[in-house]
């Protein structure tokens, strides 16, 4: 990766592009230092740090929300409004229709999203700061004002996203979450070095054993997401030789890659927020014997926590994967351009291979997130510590990491190659 950044650094275009970036991120975390107005700090703080579900929130954000600045939703309305669009395009014929029309209509649902995202994060501000009581003067104008500037906060960190895919290195949006993790682990660095020279690790070398064994921990996973995230089957398709005119087209061997993990992070998300939603509730009725099961039985370290937990992402995983990938259809482009699975016939077998090797990935990809998720929670009540990053802020950290480094490497290929050319 270094030595992909120096060689990067010495073309004068992508030197550029990656200043770019880097001075967009700048930006947008300086905006995460501006205060909303009329916000009392310390409810809102007190209040987030009683709430799972704010506390994830919080954490994807780079702490802004339990500081409540303008950037305090991130980019989380637009994350919302790109899956809702997507499952839209699934559903409504229409979108569907968009969707396949190419460049313009993918432009057109990029339209709609960001109009989702503002009509969203003015809703979710406004809903916020009243289940958290965030205004110092509980009036109209008073919510309709951070309903404003929080929704406005929205509206830059996506506009800033979208220019640094345009004009940079990466995905925007991706990259906005990249540093607003990477801000939450700096903190936690810099909390756990000052314990440690500061004499207030408590048992001295006991607690210092605990945090190497944190870090040894924390490179293991993050070298397991690397090998999971690079990791895909190939399956080969042979095409055959046709004569069109006075040409021959075909001949060529070539594969379909299935990656492993084609799921991403979304069935972590997905898994967290509903088991994170019934505490959200509960914390709103305190007292209550449904809140007094809850926090008996259902705690985050408890067994039966893990396990729907875990079987949550299973089953958000499968039902990803079924939404976003149709072997059907696989079989049927490669039937029309001539081409077979050697060993398996067209039509509904090669359907059928495609779905089982996918069923099979999906499993494994499935499983591994599951770990992943639970193996935080065990470190914490083994150790008595928490690592510094949850199982979903590993994984997009690593996963924009190296696509970022993918997108820098292509770009040094394609110049190189220009350059042969001349």
């Amino acid at each position: 990766m270094w030595t992909t950044l120096k060689n990067a650094w010495k073309i004068a275009d992508l030197r550029k592009k990656i200043l770019y970036t880097v001075g967009m991120l700048l930006v947008y975390r300086l905006l995460c230092f501006v205060p909303t107005p009329g916000i009392d700090i310390a409810t809102v703080q007190s209040r987030v740090a009683g709430l799972d579900l704010l506390n994830f929130m919080s954490m994807m954000t780079g702490s802004n929300l339990a500081e409540f600045n303008i950037m305090a939703m991130g980019i989380t309305p637009y994350i919302n409004a790109s899956i809702i669009m997507q499952l839209l395009c699934v559903a409504i014929p229409k979108l569907e229709e968009l969707q396949k029309q190419g460049e313009e209509g993918q432009k057109k649902i990029a339209q709609y999203t960001r109009y989702v995202t503002i009509g969203l994060g003015f809703v979710q501000a406004v809903a916020l700061s009243m289940g958290l009581g965030a205004p110092a003067n509980a009036t109209f104008l008073s919510y309709l004002t951070i309903g404003a500037c929080l929704a406005g906060g929205t509206a830059i960190a996506m506009w800033i996203g979208e220019r640094i895919t345009e004009n940079g290195i990466g995905n925007g949006i991706s990259l906005l979450i990249f540093a607003g993790i990477i801000a939450n682990i700096a903190q936690a660095v810099i909390s756990a070095v000052y314990l440690i020279f500061a004499g207030g690790v408590g048992n001295g070398t006991v607690n210092l054993w605990a945090y190497l064994a944190v870090l040894v921990l924390s490179l293991v996973l993050i070298v397991a997401v690397v090998f999971i995230d690079r990791g895909e089957r190939r399956i080969p398709v042979q095409y055959a030789k046709r004569v069109v005119g006075r040409k021959m087209y075909g001949g060529q061997s070539t594969h379909i890659p299935l990656r492993i993990n084609s799921s991403g992070v979304l069935p972590l998300i997905f898994a967290s927020a509903i088991m994170q939603f019934p505490s959200t509730i509960f914390a709103f009725m305190p007292g209550s014997s449904a809140s007094t099961w809850w926090s008996t039985h259902m705690s985050y370290t408890s067994f039966w926590y893990q396990l729907i937990f875990a079987l949550l992402i299973l089953g958000f995983t499968f039902f990803y994967s079924s939404i976003t990938f149709n072997p059907g259809e696989i079989s049927r482009n490669i039937q029309n351009n001539g081409g077979m699975i050697p060993g398996i016939r067209q039509g509904k077998p090669t359907a059928d291979f495609i779905a089982r090797i996918s069923r099979r990935i999906t499993l494994f990809g499935a499983l591994f997130l599951a770990l992943l998720a639970t193996i935080p929670t065990l470190m914490s009540s083994l150790a008595g510590l928490s690592l510094p990053f949850a199982a979903s802020s590993l994984l997009i950290a690593v996963s924009v990491a190296l696509e970022t480094t993918r997108q820098l490497e292509s770009q040094m290929t394609m110049r190189h190659y220009k350059g042969f050319l001349k």
